[in-house]
């Protein structure tokens, strides 16, 4: 199977370059499947049930978000709704029982069927998660024996070695775990000795001359000042970052690639 994975969409230049990569990279790798981090699509907070399910029909399999899940009020109510495309519209799994969607999915695609699951980390991190490394390793587990081929896990998170942990937590199990949230591209990219592709971010789609996404000028003035302000989503031209993982039948990784793009208005 071969799974192309692209970290968090920040804004409009970042919706802007996605719809252009994605049947691009679809056709450069012949990916069976394209999950997109999309939590900070709306206006670089959050995402609307109308721009995820643009995200979806423009290409993507299937969404994944982090902290800013919550940030558009609507989507409580929707991912609950039945819609059709809520069901491929993940939040962290690992959230307190009773929290509205779901935070895994199974999805099927031209090489069989793939599992998704969303978390998020603990470490200087917001929100009251449970502990991903239980809670997320048990559902893991789950998804595999429920049929899945491949699993990709979307570890949403601030530090570093969290991060790395559950690469060796999920090594052997997940075919991906691929980090978000810090909208960085790190350059750590490998197979670990079980079998699971890993990265500490997958980077962002989002503002290339920006800070992180946001109007560079704007978070100067911030760290300038100490004041408070707001930090405007940056402009164009946009990079789109993420990488594609190629496994065996058994859903080991062969092979992790870094992808970044950059896209002129």
């Amino acid at each position: 199977m071969t799974i192309i994975f692209l970290g968090d969409v920040v804004g409009e230049p970042g919706r802007g370059a996605l719809y252009r990569a994605l049947p691009e990279l679809r056709a450069e790798f012949a990916a069976d499947a394209i999950v997109v981090n999309a939590e900070n699509a709306a206006g670089g907070r959050g995402i609307t049930p109308r721009l995820a399910e643009e995200v979806l029909d423009r290409g993507a399999d299937a969404v994944t978000q982090g902290d800013h899940a919550w940030d558009q009020a609507e989507m409580q109510t929707w991912l609950d709704s039945g819609a059709p495309a809520a069901a491929r519209v993940l939040r962290p799994f690992n959230l307190q029982p009773g929290t509205p969607g779901r935070g895994s999915c199974i999805i099927p695609t031209p090489a069989g069927d793939l599992g998704i699951l969303c978390l998020a980390g603990r470490t200087f991190m917001q929100g009251g998660a449970l502990n991903p490394f239980t809670t997320g390793y048990e559902e893991a587990l789950r998804l595999r024996a429920e049929g899945a081929q491949a699993l990709l896990v979307d570890m949403h998170a601030e530090a570093t070695s969290e991060k790395v942990a559950m690469g060796y937590r999920m090594d052997g199990t997940a075919s991906l775990v691929a980090g978000t949230h810090t909208h960085v591209q790190t350059a750590d990219n490998r197979v670990l000795p079980g079998g699971t592709a890993y990265i500490t971010d997958a980077g962002m789609c989002g503002s290339l001359n920006g800070v992180i996404g946001r109007d560079a000028e704007s978070v100067l003035h911030g760290c300038i000042t100490a004041l408070p302000c707001k930090y405007p989503v940056g402009g164009w031209p946009a990079q789109v970052c993420g990488v594609c993982v190629r496994t065996d039948a058994l859903g080991r990784a062969l092979s992790v690639t870094r992808i970044a793009r950059i896209y002129e208005k």
